[in-house]
């Protein structure tokens, strides 16, 4: 149903408790066709007040001694668009002008038209619908303001909703712009660690194919020096030559460590390790490394769980970076090595988890950002020419890597350095410590059949030379092709010593051919590398390249008795 027209519902009030005039005014403004509802009393009268009430009629004697604060009360509450009209019919004298007390209930009404009797019916009408007629206005003018206050409510929300969605793609803005720079420059920081990182893989590749070789030649060096040696009359000179060049060829050998280290493909032994009492033992090693102007202090708390590590190379790190924070205190300092357990988040160098982390802490001058960058680079040192090969750092990286773990550095100028090896916890407890056995008063000697495989001649001839030395028969191949002649021609073979890396075939799969041809016969796999592969159901005993006469000798002790 459709509305009509505003104020098309009004009435008017009645308030004439005299006689019949307020039966008559009702019957008047019916004949002028507006609706009237009559009240008994101002109580009523103010009851029945409300939008839709179009006027009021009231006579003199109604209102004349009637307490009108109830009809006060509603006019003060009125909204800004209501002013309700009052029709007041007096017997004589008038307006205001003419009657003073009409002057009050002007005042207190407000809107009031005064009605003299006697009036003519006609002058009721008229007056009736022109009051209602200002009515109907103030409804139109309500509907008006209505829709003028939902307009400006509406274009307020639209100006919020407007500043909301341009705070919105500002903000969307300001994110995406935030995220591209965070992004480009996240892209040239890992373009950077990428073209660092391949650098390193590199010289990595490099070092560890030099070191490879190199150790190929110190194994026949070493080994014609040990032969060489026993040959010879002794000869106090000739034995000081001899004891020099194993010398040498003995810190080659360390070097091809390093070397390795730094590449990741030296020979590891992981195995939990109780570092507190791996750095314990060092306390007189180290104390002799640093001399009398550092002092150590130790920070080894009691319960810490194992590291998963090989205690050499753990040594041989500390030992590094010790010697390290000592050479950056030339005047004296101190030197703290702690121990705790640090738990990490994600990182670019360590998977999230619990670790074990030495660190070695000095008070000397400091490296900058640049030398910092660059301290874990092989070759690359800061000290002066012939105190340093700048394989310190690369190798302890390389290890902790190997370890699945990490070196961390921190240093500022003049604020000293701080070096963090994290190792990854270990499944279970570090063994107990147990004493060292008895070394043999010479080397074990044998009678056993042996092939050897090697490709390199030097390396062939000269352990050779070293097996014969020992008592055994040695079967020389100079691959894996010419070995597996051997084995077919039913030959009689106590062990296989083979070469890993070499030509056409390599020890490892010498080695599965072998014992397909021959399931019981022991095998020993010499390599200058630490990362060859173990193919399933193939778990071979290794000896580390440069070896010499008494490591064989062990090994084949081990193998076959």
């Amino acid at each position: 149903m459709s509305q009509g027209p505003p104020g098309s519902g009004l009435r008017a009030l009645i308030l004439a408790p005299r006689g019949r005039d307020a039966v008559l005014a009702h019957s008047l403004l019916g004949q002028a066709g507006i609706d009237s509802v009559i009240c008994r009393d101002i109580t009523g009268l103010a009851a029945a007040l409300g939008d839709s009430v179009g006027f009021v009629l009231l006579t003199e004697e109604a209102v004349r001694t009637a307490d009108l604060r109830p009809l006060v009360d509603f006019i003060s509450r009125q909204p800004a668009w209501s002013d309700l009209p009052f029709v007041l019919v007096t017997d004589h004298g008038g307006g205001p002008e003419r009657n003073p007390i009409a002057a009050r209930w002007l005042e207190a009404l407000g809107n009031v038209s005064f009605l003299e009797r006697p009036f003519h019916p006609t002058t009721l009408h008229s007056l009736a619908r022109a009051t209602m007629k200002g009515r109907r206005r103030q409804h139109e003018a309500r509907v008006l303001l209505d829709n003028l206050r939902e307009g400006e409510l509406r274009l307020q929300q639209m100006n919020e909703q407007l500043e909301r969605r341009v705070g919105e793609r500002t903000a969307q803005l300001q994110a995406a712009h935030d995220e591209l720079i965070a992004s480009v420059s996240e892209r040239e920081r890992a373009q950077e660690e990428l073209r660092h990182l391949q650098k390193l893989e590199s010289i990595g590749q490099l070092t560890g194919g030099v070191a490879h070789d190199f150790n190929n030649l110190l194994t026949a060096v070493l080994g014609n020096l040990e032969l060489l040696r026993k040959r010879l009359p002794p000869n106090a000179a000739t034995d000081r030559l001899i004891d020099g060049a194993m010398q040498g060829a003995q810190r080659g050998a360390a070097l091809t460590q390093r070397l390795l280290a730094f590449a990741r493909r030296q020979s590891l032994e992981p195995r939990p390790v109780d570092m507190a009492d791996l750095v314990r033992g060092m306390d007189d090693l180290l104390r002799r490394s640093t001399g009398p102007v550092i002092h150590i202090r130790f920070d080894l708390p009691t319960g810490l769980p194992a590291a998963q590590a090989d205690a050499n190379q753990i040594e041989l790190a500390l030992l590094n970076l010790v010697v390290n924070g000592r050479d950056a205190m030339p005047e004296g300092g101190t030197l703290t090595i702690a121990l705790d357990v640090a738990t990490t988040d994600e990182a670019q160098d360590l998977t999230a988890g619990r670790y074990v982390r030495l660190s070695v802490s000095d008070t000397g001058a400091g490296m900058d950002g640049d030398t910092l960058q660059r301290a874990i680079e092989p070759f690359f040192s800061t000290k002066e020419v012939g105190k340093g090969t700048g394989l310190g750092l690369s190798m302890i990286h390389g290890l902790a890597l190997q370890l699945k773990g990490a070196l961390r550095l921190f240093s500022e100028p003049g604020r000293g350095t701080r070096a963090e090896l994290w190792l990854p916890l270990a499944a279970g407890p570090a063994p107990a410590v147990a004493g060292e056995p008895a070394a043999s008063a010479q080397v074990a000697r044998g009678g056993s059949t042996l092939l050897f495989v090697d490709d390199d001649f030097l390396i062939n001839l000269s352990t050779a030379s070293l097996l014969e030395d020992l008592g055994h028969t040695v079967v020389r191949a100079m691959s894996g092709a010419e070995a597996l002649s051997v084995l077919r021609d039913g030959r009689s073979v106590d062990l296989l010593i083979t070469d890993y890396a070499m030509p056409g075939m390599t020890g490892l799969e010498l080695a599965a051919e072998a014992r397909r041809l021959r399931p019981g016969l022991p095998i020993l796999l010499a390599t200058g590398y630490a990362d060859v592969p173990a193919p399933a159901g193939l778990d071979l005993p290794r000896l580390s390249k440069p070896y010499q006469q008494r490591q064989l000798a062990e090994q084949i002790t081990a193998l076959i008795g």
